[in-house]
């Protein structure tokens, strides 16, 4: 639950969080079970190529200062995985409810912010006002709980507690606004979009006139309250002007305009070593030789499965790549509300990895992956897990209750 409480927490509490759940795996035994639990999940031999192809080029390609870095968080995205998958099915709802509680908080925290007041302090100064890459972080966990609400809403719309449909939606709504106005983030706000599609899709898919219907409401509405919002136009038309701009050869700052020069140059390093790549480390150092002088200081792609690539050639790319796909289709092959939810927090994590640094980056890499591994965690779980979510309290189990007795 402390990992679950400490995601909107700058990054050394994440680091905190990590070895500390690193070492309750261990102390808490059963390690036999979580073996055997961690080699039965589909993503563990993904994850296996990805971490033994990663040692491969590591020790036959050449090394360089950012090796020990690109390492360390090469393998921290693997141990993250892992963790997740050996968690029982008690502790992951624990990691949830902790995530739960403080993503909840955190909206109110803004809200109150933005309106009335409410104090500034250094531990959530990111999630008030924007401030880097860990804003980025609470954006895109903004928007996972956004897709949550969306996957609750619609399994409540038809049901005898159809009365939670609303609040779910209105929380949704809420979070649109958050990250479009107060933290606004592009790829926040297409995880958001994409993901509340998509659930559509996957709620109603064995169900084609429904979903099609749906999927006209849906866009309607997406076109309606955000698409026509002058903030929103003003952002995607910015974005489309950098890189129009990137393409005439203009150098600048501008979010989109380093993503073309990453991208491009990115691009070309892959295709000069399209085997084993640069080594890993070698990104940075072929950034300077090739990247303009003005974005020199930038030490990742912006796009982790080109980053990967790069340092690993191809075959490292695809084993990071195959990963999230298989995430994402793990939720997508479970026809229920708990596949529902696994998929709409693996596509965001899918996105946001396509888009800027979100594994490479333990700024966004350390909670926003934690969280979306847990929701995966789950998804191998029989029954309803999530309906167990919300049991906070009492921490300890329920005794029965004894038979009354009447004189």
């Amino acid at each position: 639950m402390f990992w679950g409480l400490a995601v909107f927490a700058p990054v050394g509490v994440n680091y905190l969080a990590a070895v500390l759940m690193f070492a309750t795996l261990f102390i808490a035994g059963n390690l036999r079970e979580r073996a055997a639990r961690v080699r039965g999940n589909p993503l563990w031999w993904p994850v296996v190529a990805y971490v033994a192809w990663t040692l491969v080029v590591l020790a036959f390609r050449p090394h360089y200062p950012q090796t020990p870095s690109n390492l360390w968080h090469g393998l921290r995205i693997a141990a993250t995985i892992l963790m997740a998958m050996a968690l029982t099915r008690e502790e992951a709802l624990w990691a949830l409810r902790g995530f739960f509680a403080i993503a909840f908080a955190s909206v109110v925290m803004v809200l109150l912010y933005r309106t009335v007041g409410f104090p500034m302090a250094e531990v959530w100064r990111a999630t008030l006002v924007l401030v880097g890459n860990k804003s980025i972080n609470d954006a895109l966990l903004f928007t996972v709980l956004g897709a949550s609400a969306v996957v609750f809403g619609l399994a409540h719309i038809h049901d005898k507690k159809g009365h939670r449909a609303l609040p779910a939606f209105v929380l949704t709504g809420f979070i649109a606004v958050i990250i479009t106005l107060w933290l606004p983030s592009r790829t926040s706000l297409l995880g958001l979009l994409v993901a509340a599609v998509a659930v559509c899709v996957h709620q109603w898919r064995k169900q084609l006139r429904v979903l099609a219907v749906v999927l006209v409401i849906a866009v309607g509405v997406a076109s309606a309250l955000v698409w026509q919002s002058p903030v929103v136009q003003r952002t995607f038309t910015l974005g489309a002007q950098e890189i129009e701009a990137a393409q005439a050869g203009a150098v600048s700052e501008g979010s989109w305009v380093v993503r073309f020069y990453m991208y491009r140059d990115t691009a070309r390093m892959i295709i000069d070593k399209p085997l084993a790549g640069w080594g890993i480390g070698g990104w940075t150092e072929q950034w300077h030789l090739r990247g303009p002088k003005l974005l020199a200081d930038y030490n990742m792609p912006h796009n982790d499965f080109l980053w990967m690539g790069a340092q690993a050639g191809v075959p490292g790319l695809l084993t990071l790549l195959v990963i999230m796909l298989f995430g994402v289709w793990q939720g997508w092959r479970r026809d229920d509300v708990t596949g529902r939810y696994g998929f709409a927090a693996m596509l965001v994590m899918l996105i946001a990895t396509s888009v800027n640094s979100a594994l490479r980056d333990a700024q966004i890499g350390l909670s926003l992956l934690w969280i979306a591994m847990v929701y995966l965690r789950l998804v191998q779980e029989p029954g309803q897990p999530w309906r167990e979510v919300v049991r906070f309290w009492p921490l300890w189990p329920r005794r029965p209750r004894s038979a009354s007795v009447h004189p």
